[in-house]
């Protein structure tokens, strides 16, 4: 074990930079040139002369440029949790074995949203994409070297490894800094201290082996909501971007952009942990994947009774509902029973219409055939998802990551609707 742990962390930065060129289309997801539209990198305009300019009369506060670069951040730093924890669970649970398909996958599907987030912050300042790239990557290899000393009992790996990313903090923040002056370097470095000991502790729960993992991993997603904020002020301050990075419909927006994201990276850790366990729902791990799934669809209801109180109730039953149709597809898949898969289907199809009207009875603004035809995309890419992991397929990352792509333009569209019927000026 030790030794193919070696190899893994030895071996991790040649296939980082490998993963980017064997990217079969050419792009990653989320980056110009893809058909993931949610996600990608937001055409921003940098000739606006004030720090926060107003939101214009044809342009709602929940799409201008500095909503729509928060809620982007959002989504791919929020992604970049749920991918590192991934590969980095998939490493351990393949005892480091770096040439296991499934741990090529997941590494390439990480180094994937590593691109996207530096295309992210070249679309706006050319000069820091590569640099910021190489920096990530970096911080990506400490986390590997963690988990190597974790799973090895290297007390002076895992030593080593803190120190590393205690130093990288620092670095991190001084290049964010020297690209955009009003981001000062200590208070960027200290932002990143939530977003290590977070991930940290879902590390430590994967080697370990406990059923709280996905809620730790959860966790340290949830924070990226905050340090997407942070990012993006600072950024459309320093650009004069239109509109108000901390106002009342970005933060739903990037809210919704989050838990939404969530939820499909949940669902699908969840659902392929129960193939991996041969559908054995009793297992301790299944348990508390669902566990944490449901705590997510919780949330997702919350965030709507936060506005529609009489909502809360309906939508939670609704959103559980659909939530155990694609348990009823995973299992057909995986005990290749046609009729099951094809009746998981139709109630799908039959739940996107329901859903539609229980959304447009509480906001009227969203029609209810627009947010059912709004869901087609998150079942597909789910199935495609389902399916690799039945399969074995080492692009079972790659194509959880398209599913939660979409979830951005979901939030969108149900933010636009609140906005509207709330009349939300902020």
């Amino acid at each position: 074990m030790n030794k193919r742990f070696a190899r893994f962390s030895i071996s991790t930065a040649a296939v980082l930079v490998l993963a980017t060129g064997c990217s079969s289309s050419g792009s990653p997801a989320g980056v110009p040139g893809t058909e993931t539209s949610p996600s990608s990198v937001p055409s921003v305009s940098t000739t606006h002369s004030p720090s926060h300019s107003p939101t214009t009369s044809s342009t709602a506060p929940d799409t201008t440029e500095a909503a729509a670069l928060r809620a982007t951040l959002t989504s791919l730093l929020s992604d970049h949790v749920w991918l590192a924890g991934n590969a980095l669970d998939t490493a351990v649970k393949q005892k480091g074995d770096l040439k296991d398909p499934q741990v090529v996958g997941a590494v390439k599907a990480l180094d994937a949203n590593s691109v996207a987030l530096a295309k992210t912050l070249g679309s706006v300042y050319p000069d820091a994409e590569k640099p910021f790239l190489a920096s990530w990557r970096q911080h990506i290899g400490f986390f590997v070297d963690y988990t190597l000393g974790k799973a090895t009992k290297n007390d002076k790996e895992v030593a080593k490894a803190k120190a590393n990313l205690d130093a990288y903090r620092t670095s991190f923040g001084e290049l964010i800094n020297s690209v955009v002056p009003e981001l000062p370097a200590d208070a960027v470095g200290e932002e990143l201290i939530p977003h290590v000991d977070s991930l940290f502790a879902a590390i430590d729960a994967s080697v370990a082996g406990k059923p709280d993992y996905q809620t730790r991993l959860a966790t340290a997603a949830d924070h990226m909501v905050m340090t997407a904020e942070i990012l993006a002020g600072g950024m459309a301050k320093n650009k004069g971007l239109e509109g108000d990075v901390d106002g009342m419909a970005s933060t739903v927006r990037a809210t919704l952009t989050s838990q939404l994201s969530a939820h499909v990276w949940l669902a699908g850790n969840a659902l392929d942990t129960a193939v991996q366990k041969k559908g054995d729902l009793k297992d301790p791990e299944v348990a508390g994947a669902v566990k944490a799934l449901d705590a997510n669809s919780v949330a997702l209801a919350k965030t709507l009774g936060s506005v529609y109180p009489d909502a809360e109730k309906p939508y939670l039953a609704s959103w559980r509902q659909h939530i155990g149709f694609f348990v009823d597809y995973t299992l057909g898949k995986a005990t290749k029973n046609d009729k099951q898969v094809a009746t998981a289907k139709a109630n799908l199809d039959a739940y996107r219409t329901s859903f539609g009207e229980l959304i447009n009875s509480v906001i009227p603004e969203l029609p209810a055939d627009a947010v059912a035809k709004e869901l087609i995309p998150h079942v597909d890419t789910l199935f495609a998802a389902i399916d690799a992991s039945v399969a074995g397929k080492p692009d079972h990352q790659t194509k959880l990551a398209t599913a939660a792509d979409h979830m951005p333009m979901t939030a969108a569209v149900l933010t636009s609707g609140i906005v509207a019927n709330k009349k939300i000026d902020s």
